[in-house]
């Protein structure tokens, strides 16, 4: 069964290139997805599966109900772009000014339809049913995710999967990680008052660039000196904002970063010690401040089982040198809200090949191997025959990339 649905999804394959380059060239912002959930939900509605729109805001959630019964399978994508203008040069180039899908999540939707037409081609066979997410928002805070909880996406849903191409790793390789493998992401906003005046004379002044500056210096000290060293975090500051002239001293100034953690307790004690440098480097300057710090999504840790599930089926499918057991990483997911409520795991597919030139994610020459769509959804589907029915995937049915 599994090994004539792989065959399925490479004819399917064109089809799902020829959507993923639709909505490369088309890309839609966080929370301002209008087109893309529409071609999405119109994509599944004519599989003939049940889906609602406007799940949590802006998501799609189709369902397929098998013929036989058994439990549920969710299977999750997101389709939100970023604020890039992109620079490659390539016939699918987004015609958006400003606006690119440089993290590949036009690649992870394409591919998650080409499992859904897959799977509803041969829906009488499954024991169980498979709901197919497809979020809006995951490239922001407050992101997709937990709203589209909220409105009802995982009920009755038994376990989850998502996964991620990564433009690092080359295509047909897979990266796993039991526990901790994304970061919680937090962010805080500092704004400080002093005392402006002439640059010439400073005395009269309470200087908020010099303030921010040694607040900026001590934010340092909270890793190297107040995290034990063998928890993570990261505190870093993104921007800091002052002055209108050489010759004139600000009143105000802004410093905004970020907080990465995978311990509650370091991140607790890390919004805490913010607050108190703030506080503290102020009062003995004269200054003011308002300090505000935002809890992101957090950590993503994956469940045991369904990680050595999902590592069990990419040693038989693509064999176990190319499964990569992954280090954490400090990036942030809000496929975290789903794993807090249902078992489950989130993994990593290469996209790097001679096809594409190596770009990070988030650069503006971003680009993946369109084949690490195949190997999404080889996975995807393994996980669900393998969940549903215990369907071993044997070494004979390995389909080489």
């Amino acid at each position: 069964m599994v090994e004539s649905i792989f065959k399925r999804l490479q004819e399917i394959y064109p089809e799902m290139v020829n959507f993923r380059r639709e909505l490369h060239m088309y890309p839609e912002l966080s929370h301002q997805e209008e087109n893309t959930p529409k071609k999405i939900a119109d994509f599944l509605s004519q599989l003939g599966l049940e889906v609602r729109v406007g799940v949590g805001g802006r998501g799609v959630v189709a369902i397929l109900r098998g013929g036989k019964p058994g439990k549920t399978v969710g299977l999750r994508a997101d389709f939100d772009a970023l604020p890039i203008q992109e620079e490659n040069d390539v016939d699918y180039k987004s015609r958006i000014p400003g606006v690119m899908h440089a993290c590949g999540h036009d690649i992870h939707t394409a591919a998650l339809l080409g499992v859904a037409k897959a799977l509803a081609e041969v829906k009488e066979t499954i024991a169980g049913n498979i709901v197919f997410i497809h979020q809006f928002a995951e490239e922001v805070i407050p992101g997709g995710a937990k709203p589209m909880i909220e409105d009802g996406c995982l009920d009755g849903v038994d376990v989850i999967y998502g996964a991620h191409v990564s433009s690092i790793h080359p295509v047909g390789t897979i990266g796993v990680k039991e526990g901790a493998t994304m970061a919680a992401g937090d962010t805080f906003e500092i704004d400080i008052f002093g005392k402006g005046g002439h640059a010439a004379t400073p005395h009269l002044t309470i200087d908020p660039i010099v303030i921010g500056s040694q607040i900026i210096v001590n934010l340092q000290q909270i890793v190297g000196r107040k995290v034990d060293p063998i928890k993570s975090a990261v505190v870093s500051v993104a921007a800091f904002n002052s002055g209108i002239g050489f010759n004139v001293i600000p009143d105000k100034a802004k410093i905004t970063g970020t907080v990465r953690t995978f311990d509650e307790d370091v991140r607790d004690m890390i919004e805490s010690l913010i607050g108190e440098m703030v506080e503290s480097t102020c009062k003995g300057s004269g200054a003011t401040a308002t300090y505000k710090y935002v809890r992101g999504y957090p950590a993503v840790k994956n469940h045991p089982e369904e990680t050595k599930r999902i590592e069990k089926i990419a040693n038989h499918l693509f064999g176990q040198a190319n499964v990569k057991q992954l280090d954490p990483q400090m990036g942030m997911e809000d496929f975290a809200y789903y794993l807090q409520k249902v078992p489950g795991t989130f993994f990593f597919v290469g996209g790097n090949s001679d096809l594409v030139e190596k770009y990070p994610h988030h650069n503006p020459k971003f680009d993946v191997d369109e084949r690490s769509m195949l190997d999404i959804g080889k996975l995807f589907v393994s996980a669900v025959f393998d969940y549903l029915s215990n369907e071993v995937i044997e070494e004979s049915e390995l389909i080489e990339t």
